[in-house]
């Protein structure tokens, strides 16, 4: 089976995906959706640096909800509210289009019914299935930490920490807007505004994704986020962090459920490893607390030495949207999400039995 595949957005991560379906045997590219006017009406294999395909970039959202297709591989950039992209995504599924997101939408259950209520509303109306997938969130917490879980017979708690390395991130907008750097962090304590709000919005999903896997409820989620300032100036592929503005985002949240664990995630984007050495190499650790103890550590790493690490984690990303297509195009309408591993669980029966 060939399965029709429309590109939203060509990014980094949207050329990456771009890329990966013309390349492959079992995906046809019947759309592309860019931001830019500049990019419109350029074959999309120019975008993609691949032959001619005879597909049209498009700025036109009416173009694309006219299109024949059987998923969309939603890759914007994340904005400003969470709910920002709400309403295109809407659109998309009430027109009869699966939608795999990598901009968020991993339990939209998870919000309020203000946030949910029309994403569910759309699905219902399109027979189309929504699906928030990824690395972290995606992978990391709801899929390994969880199966990790299994290997116990109590716990305590489950903490989760991220380092991504962005020195070698070009975009300015995304490295001094949405991920604070070079903020100053006296005048604009961002761990406090709105990024913190976007950035809870997100990971709390992958919180009650965890939850739910685990057999419980969350009973409350607690922020604990810190930033580090640069002790020097340091130079960016983006652009220069001035010595004292922010040089690094630690977001956490700890989350208690009402079996017991706590759940604790960590995301670190830093500027510059180097001011993390007690952290070590690994992109993830994974530490399970109770008995027995479990820990893991995971990595994803570029081949070619000479590329920015970065690019492996794209790779990554889309990966993982790709190999969903089949598994979210036959899913029921609504959202999307894996079976859970089997976990860890307090009780053997439901919490409803």
């Amino acid at each position: 089976m060939t399965f029709r595949v429309v590109q939203w957005a060509t990014g980094s991560m949207g050329r990456t995906a771009l890329r990966r379906t013309i390349d492959h045997p079992d995906l046809e590219l019947v759309g592309c959706y860019v931001y830019s006017d500049k990019k419109a009406g350029q074959d999309a294999g120019a975008i993609a640096g691949r032959e001619s395909t005879g597909v049209i970039a498009t700025n036109d959202i009416e173009a694309i909800l006219a299109l024949d297709a059987d998923v969309v591989l939603h890759m914007p950039r994340i904005s400003l509210p969470y709910s920002a992209l709400n309403r295109d995504v809407e659109r998309l599924l009430a027109a009869g289009k699966n939608v795999i997101s990598l901009a968020g939408f991993h339990a939209p259950w998870a919000q309020d019914a203000a946030y949910c209520e029309p994403l569910r509303a759309a699905c219902a109306e399109g027979h189309a299935t929504l699906a928030g997938l990824g690395v972290n969130p995606g992978v990391i917490v709801e899929r390994i930490a969880l199966a990790a879980s299994g290997l116990c017979s109590h716990i305590d708690r489950i903490a989760v920490h991220e380092t991504v390395d962005a020195s070698s991130m070009a975009s300015k907008g995304f490295v001094f807007g949405l991920m604070g750097f070079g903020s100053d962090p006296i005048a604009n304590d961002i761990t406090k505004g709105p990024l913190a709000e976007l950035y809870t919005q997100l990971f709390s999903e992958v919180l009650h994704l965890a939850a739910q896997g685990l057999g419980a409820n969350i009973l409350a989620i607690e922020p604990a986020h810190t930033l580090t300032p640069a002790p020097r100036t340091i130079e960016t592929a983006a652009g220069t962090i001035a010595e004292g503005t922010v040089a690094a985002t630690h977001w956490r949240w700890i989350a208690t459920l009402d079996t017991g664990p706590t759940i604790d995630l960590t995301i670190l984007w830093t500027a510059d490893p180097a001011l993390h050495p007690e952290l070590g190499a690994a992109h993830w650790t994974i530490a399970i607390e109770g008995r027995p103890n479990v820990t893991l550590t995971l990595s994803i790493d570029e081949a070619d030495p000479a590329m920015p690490r970065a690019r492996a984690l794209t790779d990554a990303t889309v990966a993982v949207a790709i190999a969903a297509i089949p598994h979210v195009v036959r899913a029921p309408q609504g959202f999307f999400a894996y079976p859970h591993p089997p976990a860890w669980r307090a009780r053997l029966t439901e919490p409803s039995a």
